[in-house]
């Protein structure tokens, strides 16, 4: 299954031969799940085509709602549901958050010893990515590569968040805390209130534009890194301003996307070790949003 973060292609719950796709929907014309009327997503549906967890070409998931012959009905365990999603992203962004705390306390970021803490969190963040590449090119999700992806990230996150804060901005990181809250929470509302229609056309405009901010932004580190100083300045003054709030609304919109996955997963029985893959697409994302807003405040603080 392919990454939800907007860095890698994004990672749907549905499967078309053994490659992820983005959110396959019920047949069209067919029930619902877990009723008996009509599907309430056929028509116009942009999704309409098969249930990835029904019988037919792709991999065979009963039904949750199902019930059999004598009227009993079939057991749940082994699907997903939003408990699952809730409890394995919290531990997942539990772990992260415990990592950074200790690489923020434990790991110095003085003058003598900055070079030395900024080597272990870039390093430790390779390999951060390197992990998060290998389960977003995984069929099945592996917790324990989850996990050590996000303990890892966590270092990464824990010295830069301490660098930004005591060298550029005073409080930098808790404002950046501050800040990917509020936005998740205005998504969720949003999406929940039906304000934010996630289909195709949603999807491919945000894919679209994510590219295209990923391209630009190693274009710019390229002329960075060989360049020497802020490269084509995508990143510093006012086009670094205005390309972190490209980054944080990029964020948001991968955070809708992440909410229709989870909600496409529960709604079809998908199984219960798909809560894995939807919280590391979850955490991927939040740790976008937050790295754009600290790097955000820090062009604000940093040049007052």
């Amino acid at each position: 299954m392919r990454s939800s973060n907007p860095v890698f292609s994004r990672r749907g719950f549905s499967r078309d031969n053994g490659h992820a796709q983005f959110n396959a929907a019920p047949q069209a014309g067919g029930p619902a799940v877990g009723t008996q009327q009509g599907n309430p997503y056929a028509g116009n549906n942009p999704y309409a085509g098969q249930n990835p967890y029904a019988q037919g070409d792709q991999q065979t998931y009963a039904n949750p709602y199902a019930q059999d012959q004598y009227g009993v009905q079939a057991p749940t365990t082994d699907r997903m549901t939003m408990d699952d999603v809730v409890m394995r992203t919290a531990t997942t962004l539990g772990t992260l958050i415990v990592t950074a705390a200790l690489a923020w306390w434990f790991l110095p970021v003085d003058t003598a010893n900055m070079g030395q803490s900024y080597g272990i969190a870039i390093g430790a963040g390779l390999v951060a990515m390197v992990l998060a590449l290998v389960q977003s090119f995984k069929r099945k999700a592996s917790p324990a590569l989850i996990l050590a992806y996000a303990a890892l990230e966590g270092v990464f996150l824990g010295v830069v968040s301490n660098v930004v804060d005591t060298h550029i901005a005073d409080g930098a990181a808790m404002q950046a805390v501050i800040g990917t809250m509020a936005v998740f929470t205005a998504v969720l509302v949003a999406y929940k209130a039906g304000w934010i229609r996630v289909n195709r056309r949603f999807y491919g405009f945000v894919m679209a534009a994510a590219m295209g901010f990923v391209l630009l932004m190693a274009v710019n580190l390229l002329f960075a890194v060989f360049g020497g100083g802020d490269g084509l300045g995508f990143r510093s003054g006012g086009l670094g301003i205005i390309f972190g709030i490209i980054g944080v609304l990029l964020g948001a919109c991968f955070l809708a996307l992440d909410f229709k996955q989870v909600e496409d997963g529960i709604a079809y029985g998908a199984p219960r070790e798909e809560s894995w893959l939807a919280a590391f697409g979850l955490t991927m994302t939040l740790v976008w949003i937050y790295l754009e807003f600290l790097r955000l405040i820090a062009i604000l603080q940093g040049d007052d």
